[in-house]
């Protein structure tokens, strides 16, 4: 396995049948395909387990290297590193190469350097958010992503001078949790009502989606909607753009959606890390037509989480979709655990066995902060630059239903098929969106190179980078581009998001209120 990405990814989606040298049959569900690429050079960890000397090899090789830039560790002199080492049941459970740095530290009285089991201390404890910049593993170490490359080149029977693609596989989102809570003397409602993993249908998925509800963190001031989408500084085009292409994305691949938990299942089951940890290692001892949610539905290796009364209050449970089973345990998870039900028993897959009133109070809290976060999109206007799948989740969302319907109406739920999209005016208008922003793009690029072509004194640098054929090239693509055909061929991809422009508005003033 080669960690290829982090926070940061630049991606595309094309037709299944333009990507040549997939392996037959992995891909065969998804008529697109999502390929990614990193946009970072280092990754932001929080080594968590980097507290205890020798547990994360990784991070002490890290940070014993040159060119570390750290955060939330405490600063050791020469002096404090000599008693590090000094300290046996401490020093000599790191590695090699942590014990290697503390050695050198301790030479250099007057400089100051870090201690991978040594944290900053905050309020007179050590941090819960430690940090330092790792240098992305694929670049750290070539020689493990050429060996991927090579074994999958030989297996595909891939010719030398062809790419070898390494699309999209699943998408599995990872949902921190916690149980009812304190801080600061404010109580924290819970959010530990998921099981290991669930699968939500496009609607219910989405709604996660755009409330980005997290539970209490040690890298966040508090709970409630946080990431990527709810702050503005990294993204300031609003979210509907980047929720535009997502819901776009997700209806043309066909991708499931699942997510895995993190933090607590439940109030009674710790996860000190994350579940995901162990489900590229699931993922891959499963064959391709097993990891579809359909497949898992119809041998009972989900079930779906049904609304419930509790108190005179129905329960709107149903919005954490389908989860898995003792079936999907024994036999999937079987794979990798000896015991895997003593691993994962019966009141972790349910986690209202544990506490019925946290399990209610947990759902009613995730409806409440969608409920929140959906609102801003009408109080701000943003709802009219909402794709029309998307503007049916914010909706019920928001106000419950969608023209007085639920979102369990068929009609609603068939606006989030493949057919409903490729049919629609608004897909339609993402194509010519693109069209006309490529035809933009390659006009800008001719005037460029004409402009450089005719420079005086550059005779010599325009034939050196060929200029004369690039501009003959562009104005080809210029042609091909502006040619109706185009959009054909622009079927299955993304197209463009008008971002600000809106797509067709209809009436919602009955759902304003």
């Amino acid at each position: 396995k080669v960690q290829m990405e982090d926070d940061i990814t630049a991606s595309i989606v094309v037709p299944r049948d333009k990507i040549s040298g997939l392996p037959a049959g992995e891909y065969d569900a998804h008529p697109c395909l999502k390929i990614s690429q990193n946009c970072e050079w280092r990754l932001f960890q929080r080594p968590d387990d980097a507290i205890i000397p020798g547990f994360d090899k990784q991070t002490e090789y890290d940070m014993a290297d040159m060119g570390l830039l750290a955060a939330n560790f405490k600063p050791i002199d020469g002096e404090e590193m000599e008693q590090i080492r000094n300290q046996i049941d401490l020093y000599e459970f790191f590695t090699d190469d942590m014990k290697r740095h503390i050695e050198n530290n301790v030479e250099e009285k007057n400089e100051v350097s870090v201690c991978s089991a040594k944290p900053r201390i905050w309020e007179g404890k050590p941090t819960k958010n430690p940090r330092y910049l790792q240098l992305r593993p694929d670049v750290a170490k070539p020689q493990d992503k050429y060996l991927a490359q090579l074994g999958s080149r030989l297996y595909r029977k891939i010719p030398a001078d062809a790419p070898v693609n390494f699309p999209v596989a699943a998408v599995i989102g990872g949902r921190r949790n916690n149980p009812p809570d304190e801080l600061n003397g404010m109580k924290i409602r819970p959010l530990c009502v998921f099981n290991p993993i669930h699968f939500q249908e496009l609607p219910e998925l989405f709604m996660d989606y755009v409330c980005s509800v997290t539970g209490k963190s040690p890298s966040t001031t508090g709970a409630g909607s946080e990431g990527a989408l709810t702050k503005g500084p990294f993204n300031a085009i609003h979210a509907c753009a980047d929720l535009n292409n997502c819901m776009t994305s997700m209806i043309l691949t066909g991708y499931g959606g699942f997510s895995s938990a993190a933090g607590w299942i439940g109030p009674e089951f710790k996860v000190e890390h994350d579940i995901s940890m162990i489900i590229p290692e699931l993922w891959c001892r499963m064959k391709p037509h097993e990891r579809e949610p359909e497949h898992m539905i119809a041998t009972g290796m989900l079930e779906r989480v049904e609304d419930f009364e509790f108190e005179g209050r129905t329960i709107p449970a149903n919005r954490l979709g389908w989860r898995i089973t003792d079936k999907f345990v024994r036999k999937y998870l079987g794979r990798m655990f000896d015991n895997p039900s003593v691993v994962f028993p019966e009141r972790m897959l349910k986690p209202e066995l544990q506490d019925e009133a946290v399990f209610a109070d947990g759902v009613e809290n995730l409806v409440e902060a969608e409920r929140k976060a959906a609102l801003n999109y009408f109080k701000d206007g943003a709802i009219h630059n909402a794709c029309p799948p998307l503007k049916i989740v914010l909706h019920v969302m928001a106000y419950g239903h969608y023209k007085g319907k639920s979102i369990d109406d068929p009609e609603l739920r068939a606006q989030f098929t493949r057919g409903a999209l490729i049919q629609s005016d608004w897909y339609r208008q993402r194509l010519e969106i693109k069209q006309e922003r490529d035809i933009a793009l390659t006009k800008r690029n001719i005037k460029s190179l004409s402009d450089f072509l005719n420079k005086k004194g550059y005779e010599m640098e325009c034939e050196r980078l060929q200029i004369s054929e690039k501009l003959e090239k562009a104005k080809k693509d210029l042609a091909a581009i502006s040619s109706p055909d185009y959009i054909i061929e622009l079927e299955g991809t993304l197209g463009a998001d008008p971002i600000n422009g809106g797509y067709p508005i209809e009436d919602e003033s009955e759902d304003l209120n």
